[in-house]
Parts: C-alpha cells; sequence; structure tokens
C-alpha cells in the first residue's frame, strides 16, 4: 500500500479523538489506527473488574465534539466503551481502524524522513510493516499484561483466591463471601461498593489513607438544562463549569492544603455514621492533591461502611496465612476472597520499541516539547492527558496542535519538524508533583520535562487553551526540513 500521512497507534479514547481532529481539520489526510485488540476503547475495554468508571466527570473527560447524554455524570466501563465507539462510528473513524494490529517496534529513516512501523496480526501471527510521514502514539500508559502486586510474605498459604482487578476472572462468584481489598486508591474505591453488593462483608485494607469525595451520580446543571436547551447546548455548559470547577478544586487544595484537609474531613464525617475515625481512615499523610483525589460517586462507597456492609482497615500486612491476613498490630482478616488493588505497572509508549536512523531512543533520555513531541525525535507525536483533572481535556487540545503544526509544515514547504533541546538543560520527572506509587516506580522509564517553557509541561487547562489553541506554531527549539 501507499505511504501514510499519520499512523495513529491505539484506538482508545485519546487515539479515536486524535483521529477525529484530523478528518475535521486536515480532510483528505491519509491515516490509519492500529489497535492490538479487536475492539475499542483501550482501557476501558480491557478493565472489566466490578464497579470500573471513570473518577472525572463525562462532560470533561469526554469529547466535546460529542454530548454526553445519559443522567449519571460518572459513567462505567461499559458505558465509556460504547461511547468512544459510537463516536468513531458516527464519524466514520471506524473505518480507518485496523484491529488486531499490534506495534512492535517503529523506525525513523532520515534518509527517506519516513517512518516504518513493525506490527504483527494478533489474530494470525503474520508480521506487516506499514510507512508514515508522522507517527502518533496513542497507546496510553499502563502496561496490560500484569498489573502491579507486592511479594507478600505467606502468599502460598491462602486456601482462597487472590485477584488483580486488572486480570479479573469473569467467573469469580463474590455472594456470600468474606473479601478483603487490599488498596486505598481509586480502583478500591469503586471495588468496594461493587462487591459489597453480593458479599457477606468487604474490608478495605489500606497501609496509608487516601482523600476521597463523594460527589453527586447526576450533574445538576445538565439535568436542569436540558429539557430547555437541548443535548449539545447543555454539554458545552456542564463541560466549561466542570472544568472552571476542577481547576477551582484543584488551585484550592495546593494552594491551601490545611484548609483543603479540613474540608474534605467536614465532608467525610457528614456521610459516615456518627463518631467514625475519620482521622484514622481517611487522614493522608500528604496533601490534597499530591495524588489523584478519589471519587465516591453518589457517596457509594460511604454508603457501604455506613450499612455495616464494608468497613476499613488502616494497618500493615504481615503475612498471608491460610484463612487471611495477619496484621503487624496482630490482629487477624479472614478472607474467602483477597482482591490486590495494589496498583498498575506503566510502560512508555504502550512498549513500543522506537529506532531513529538505526539508533534504539529510550523515552526517558527524551524531553517532552509542550508535553507532545519528543526532543531528538523526527515527526513523532505523544498523547498524554492530565494527570490533575480529567484526561481527555488535554488530548483534545493536542489533536487540534497537531493538526496546526501540520498545516505549518505544509504552509511552508516543510517534511520534517524535530525539537531540539538545549545541552545541559534541567530536566525533572513528567509527572513532578503527582506521588501515587504506580508513577513512581515508573518515573525513571518515563519522558522527561524541563524546567521553562516550552519544555516545561502545563496542568492548567486555560493556559494549554493559549498554548496549544491559540499560540504560535513556530519555536526557536523546533527544527524544519524543506521537502524535497
Amino acid at each position: 500500500m501507499s505511504d501514510l500521512d499519520v499512523l495513529i497507534i491505539g484506538a482508545g479514547i485519546s487515539g479515536i479523538g486524535v483521529a477525529y481532529h484530523l478528518q475535521k481539520r486536515r480532510p483528505g489526510t491519509r491515516y490509519a489506527i492500529l489497535e492490538g485488540r479487536g475492539e475499542i476503547g483501550g482501557t476501558w475495554s480491557f478493565f472489566r473488574f466490578p464497579g470500573i468508571r471513570s473518577d472525572s466527570d463525562l462532560f470533561t473527560f469526554g469529547y466535546d465534539f460529542k454530548p454526553w447524554h445519559r443522567a449519571e455524570a460518572f459513567a462505567d466501563g461499559p458505558s465509556i466503551k460504547a461511547y468512544v465507539a459510537e463516536a468513531a462510528r458516527e464519524n466514520g473513524i471506524d473505518r480507518h481502524i485496523r484491529f488486531h494490529h499490534k506495534v512492535l517496534e517503529a523506525g525513523w529513516s532520515s534518509a527517506e524522513r519516513r517512518w516504518s512501523v513493525r506490527a504483527q496480526r494478533t489474530d494470525t501471527g503474520e508480521e506487516l510493516v506499514l510507512r508514515a510521514r508522522w507517527l502518533f502514539s496513542a497507546a496510553g500508559y499502563y502496561r496490560y499484561d500484569e498489573g502491579y502486586t507486592p511479594a507478600f510474605v505467606g502468599r502460598e498459604r491462602f486456601r482462597g483466591r487472590i485477584v488483580h482487578p486488572q486480570s479479573w476472572p469473569q467467573d469469580l462468584d463474590c455472594r456470600g463471601k468474606r473479601i478483603v481489598v487490599i488498596g486505598s486508591g481509586a480502583t478500591a474505591i469503586t471495588l468496594v461498593p461493587a462487591l459489597a453488593a453480593e458479599a457477606a462483608h468487604v474490608t478495605m485494607l489500606q497501609r496509608t489513607p487516601s482523600y476521597v469525595l463523594p460527589l453527586p451520580s447526576e450533574d445538576a446543571i445538565a439535568k436542569r438544562l436540558r429539557p430547555i436547551l437541548g443535548e449539545r447546548l447543555t454539554h458545552a455548559i456542564a463541560r466549561r463549569v466542570n472544568i472552571a470547577r476542577q481547576h477551582l478544586v484543584y488551585a484550592f487544595c495546593r494552594n491551601y492544603p490545611r484548609a483543603a484537609r479540613r474540608w474534605i474531613a467536614k465532608i467525610n464525617a457528614r456521610v459516615l455514621p456518627p463518631g467514625y475515625p475519620v482521622d484514622v481512615h481517611f487522614n493522608p499523610p500528604y496533601g490534597p492533591w499530591q495524588q489523584r483525589l478519589c471519587v465516591a460517586a453518589g457517596g457509594d462507597f460511604f454508603k457501604s461502611i455506613s450499612d455495616g456492609k464494608a468497613s476499613v482497615v488502616t494497618d500493615r500486612i504481615d503475612a498471608f496465612n491460610e484463612s487471611g491476613i495477619r496484621l503487624e498490630s496482630g490482629a487477624q482478616l479472614d478472607a474467602d476472597i483477597i482482591v490486590t488493588a495494589t496498583g498498575f505497572n506503566l510502560q512508555a509508549l504502550g512498549g513500543v520499541k522506537l529506532q531513529v536512523d538505526g539508533h534504539a531512543m529510550r523515552p526517558a533520555d527524551t524531553i517532552t516539547f509542550k508535553g507532545m513531541l519528543f526532543s531528538g525525535v523526527p515527526n513523532f507525536a505523544n498523547a498524554m492527558g492530565y494527570a490533575a483533572s480529567s484526561w481527555t481535556l488535554r488530548i483534545g487540545l493536542l489533536g487540534e496542535y497537531f493538526c496546526r503544526l501540520l498545516a505549518y509544515m505544509d504552509e511552508k514547504g516543510f517534511d520534517v519538524c524535530m525539537p531540539l533541546a538545549e545541552p545541559g538543560m534541567a530536566t525533572r520527572p513528567f509527572l513532578l508533583d503527582f506521588g501515587p506509587g504506580y508513577v513512581q516506580r515508573s518515573a525513571s522509564e518515563m519522558p522527561r520535562q524541563g524546567d521553562a517553557f516550552p519544555w516545561l509541561a502545563s496542568l492548567n487547562y486555560a493556559a494549554d487553551v493559549k498554548l496549544l489553541r491559540r499560540g504560535p506554531v513556530h519555536d526557536r527549539h523546533l527544527r524544519f526540513t524543506p521537502a524535497r
């Protein structure tokens, strides 16, 4: 086949979003999306543990071009998967997806000014090579073949079943069982109420508490405006309001951490039984938004505790034994099922190996330009959303900027673009102030950011609107090569 203009890796929420902007802003672009699995959705088609949902509202986590029309603001995994697939189908993007194409490696040739991408058919084993002017990685950062589980002493002694949410067995029967969920992050907060609906009892065992906010399951503004203004205008207004709300909460937490801590604690106390030890189980040792705030949609997590169907234990594990877990305090937690909601493993670029003119490129050796392009890597872009607000907000802006960059190159007669960092530039981890264990464990493998614009990754949507949507494309740190 002839060369492509753009090859996108991944048919998840990022890949479909980038493809939409290509089609809208650059009609006629020859592009394809390679997806290793057999369906659209990425993370939302892969993770299937009970209760899985977004902890961002769908007015901001969803696309600006496709209104979210359901009543609930925080959607479950299957609903998000269906939403993404519908967006692809409505815009004809699904016709550009090649399923069961797992990208193994990609190499850039300066002589040919093309990427050669080697992929394998996961259904037949066949290998093939595709060529493209630009490579856009929308593969996310989760390592899908394994989750993270610490080495627990005595694990082999436990007579029950141990499962990790990432590889949830669909035949697991939780009815009437005693379940211990190890962990206190977003996965655990969604798992507990979902499991408590059928289990005899669910205990969330945490080493370190998290901040958990109960938020309404429905968006009040959208509920009131839909009958009057219709879906599209309601979605636009609710999106703007929720973007502002996210920013205000984040700024409040980071600028006034003590006040924010007291505010969250008061909210927790109101939705828990009188006298509940909030200062023990919901009192993290770090400031609000140094790790992502967990969301209990509709307060379901707290309701499970209030109803006696779930409980929280803050302690450390000494060892597993035949009947459950012995804690360092000497207490015993008996269980029929233990769920290790202990986090995920990350990998840069979905594990795809890159080469530039025959030399291996390590993501950790690069610096991100505007959080999207990699220093020293020609015609390559990466989709990296926000950690401190809805991921997809940034993906939309990156898609817009990418199209503006391609238009600028066409106008000026360029066919190669490569960011060049200044020698000796000070660098820092891409997610410097974001402290979850899964991020810190993998920081040494991820791309880095600089200490000043345009190498410093922004966490502010309004600032990125100015930078990516309205700011100039040309920059002295970008080296453009004229077309032959």
